[in-house]
């Protein structure tokens, strides 16, 4: 077995290159870095001292180390995109289509070719075997880190081919096996930002670099009562609070829709907030399709799942149907609403812990 480790430069994936490396022996694993932003970074695993991380690491453990420069595919399918979305009032999610486009295509394309029979990498998820025979993709044993979200977009294919040795750790657990190694990146922090975006420019700055931005009004969510303005349509998402002000009896007024081409943002009160369902289109199934028989007919009563809305959001049961455009997610009881451009997660009812597939919201 010839593993290519997906080494970003962080904890996680460091030591998933060390147990692979007990486990196989270092011949037969080998690091690859990815360089996916061409510009100025100084968060995430685009910078180069994150590069530097990931080398040393990999020549502590004895093994070869790669840099693929997939810069301009990560510009095409994700920073592209990114900009795109934020254009036409959508709140898309960059990690999510860096796994689905980068990390599970291109480099298990680039794997296949140097002829490795699986690529690994740092994320809190588990790949498992049903009774079947099937893979099942499952949370990662720390439910503060599970990854299983991001990861979500994720089938057969892909996980056959897909190893992620820290899935059964908690990350007190990684770093400890870490400083016990002594890996220089024991006590390295978490990223939490969006990789190609400095702090010190933020959403605001990277988008205005790169598109126009453009003063809009704030309008009453049902009687279209202009109450106020908003320095940039496209920097604001649905459900969003900072910013919008409060009402006539002091509560805080919620984002319900961005509608960039006039230039409106309509809000509400917290009530507005919530909603009783969300339209998913790209749709992904780790295995078979659970609401597949009988096709998108009226009255049908669809699956019983559970939904999770963001990466750390907490899961919600709900009934899915197809419907002609993708899926209909009705929530057993109303939940906050879904920023266009976002992924759903779904899971298995009954086990809580498995993925069932993914959409994005409408």
């Amino acid at each position: 077995m010839r593993v290519l480790v997906a080494m970003s430069g962080g904890v996680d994936s460091s030591v998933a290159a060390a147990l692979l490396a007990d486990r196989f022996g270092p011949d037969c694993v080998e690091g690859a870095t990815l360089k996916l932003w061409g510009g100025d970074s100084d968060s995430g695993c685009c910078s180069v001292a994150d590069v530097d991380d990931a080398r040393r690491v990999a020549d502590q453990l004895g093994l070869v180390h790669h840099v693929f420069n997939f810069a301009a595919v990560f510009e095409e399918r994700v920073v592209s995109p990114y900009v795109r979305g934020h254009a036409e009032g959508l709140t898309p999610n960059p990690c999510v289509e860096c796994n689905r486009h980068l990390k599970f295509d291109r480099l298990l394309e680039r794997a296949t070719d140097l002829g490795f029979d699986a690529v690994a990498t740092g994320h809190h998820a588990r790949r498992a075997e049903g009774p079947d025979g099937r893979l099942r993709l499952c949370r990662g044993v720390d439910p503060d880190k599970d990854q299983s979200y991001v990861l979500a977009m994720l089938g057969q294919g892909q996980l056959a081919r897909t190893l992620f040795p820290v899935g059964e750790m908690t990350k007190a657990e990684v770093r400890a096996d870490a400083a016990r190694r002594g890996l220089r990146t024991a006590h390295k922090p978490d990223s939490q930002d969006v990789c190609f975006i400095r702090s010190d420019e933020g959403r605001s700055g990277f988008l205005g670099a790169r598109l126009p931005l453009h003063p809009g009004r704030l309008v009453d969510h049902r009687t279209g009562e202009d109450l106020g303005a908003v320095e940039a349509v496209e920097l604001v998402t649905v459900g969003q609070r900072r910013g919008m002000g409060h009402s006539g009896d002091g509560r805080r007024r919620f984002v319900t829709a961005v509608d960039v081409r006039s230039r409106r943002v309509a809000i509400g009160p917290p009530e507005a907030a919530w909603t009783p369902a969300v339209e998913l289109h790209t749709v992904t199934w780790v295995d078979t399709d659970p609401t597949a028989a009988g096709g998108p007919r009226r009255g049908r009563p669809g699956v019983g799942l559970t939904a999770q809305c963001s990466a750390h959001g907490r899961p919600a049961p709900a009934v899915v149907r197809r419907s002609r455009q993708g899926l209909t997610v009705t929530f057993e009881s109303p939940q906050r609403r879904v920023a266009p451009g976002q992924t759903v997660a779904l899971y298995h009812p009954l086990h809580p812990d498995e993925v069932v597939g993914s959409g994005i919201a409408r």
